[in-house]
């Protein structure tokens, strides 16, 4: 049976902050601000998957509230996630994402990211969609004040 999962997440961002998407860490002025890496890419993508599977979301597997998690390296919660859909017998078919800042530029990244993605995933990068928008300067993205990432997966 295939499931369809929708993942969201977003982020303040801040002057000397690291900036980690999909598990690399881009040169930017900016980072973003969170009790883990704050790495809104794979923050969307675990709900997406976690959704998809009706396993709740990131929050109730990694609180905020835990210390455990307290600067976690992100790509550690996507594997547990991972983990978590293969106990329950699903594989995932693809994931399409979108990351929306508006600087810096990301295409150039976007390959790196895809192949970090892959390998934590242990699927092809070809099933990873990664796309980059800016918010033509428009609201809290527009301004350089936070960062957003949407992921859709599809789990079979």
């Amino acid at each position: 049976m295939s499931r369809i999962g929708f993942g969201f997440d977003t982020h303040k961002l801040e002057t000397g902050a690291a900036l980690f998407l999909g598990g690399i860490n881009i040169p930017s002025e900016k980072g973003s601000i969170g009790h883990s890496d704050a790495d809104v890419l794979i923050h969307a993508i675990c709900d997406a998957l976690l959704g998809a599977a009706n396993l709740g979301d990131i929050g109730t597997h990694f609180p905020d509230t835990d210390q455990q998690y307290k600067g976690i390296d992100s790509k550690i919660l996507l594997k547990k996630v991972a983990a978590l859909l293969n106990e329950k017998g699903y594989h995932i078919v693809n994931i399409d994402t979108t990351i929306c800042l508006e600087r810096p530029k990301l295409a150039p990244h976007i390959p790196q990211i895809q192949q970090k993605l892959s390998e934590v995933l242990g699927i092809p990068a070809y099933d990873i969609s990664v796309k980059a928008k800016t918010s033509e300067k428009l609201g809290f993205i527009g301004r350089e004040e936070g960062i957003s990432a949407y992921a859709v997966t599809l789990i079979e």
